[in-house]
């Protein structure tokens, strides 16, 4: 799959090379409170918990009254998942550890 423009750009790596120099929660959490509007955070956070979900095999309008995510929403989190660049399964994986 070839990489969008937006992730190839040097202002978009500059951002994750940001990110990479966060060293724990606490900092991170200053970073994208910074960064982020709280609604941004929110949604974020509601996709992260619908990504851990899909991995355990929930289902969809399960995750959605959990979240508060529209059924698209968790449709679009669950395609990326399993169709993405394997980003969600690092992660994952390296929290599991």
């Amino acid at each position: 799959m070839k990489q969008p423009k937006i992730l190839q750009r040097s202002e978009t790596k500059d951002l994750f090379n940001a990110i990479i120099k966060l060293k724990n929660s606490r900092e991170a959490a200053k970073f994208f409170r910074d960064l982020c509007t709280l609604e941004e955070l929110q949604e974020m956070t509601k996709r992260w918990q619908a990504v851990k979900m899909i991995e355990k095999g929930k289902l969809y309008r399960e995750i959605s009254e959990k979240t508060g995510l529209s059924t698209t929403t968790v449709t679009r989190v669950a395609y990326w998942f399993k169709n993405g660049e394997g980003g969600y399964r690092l992660i994952l994986s390296r929290i599991k550890k």
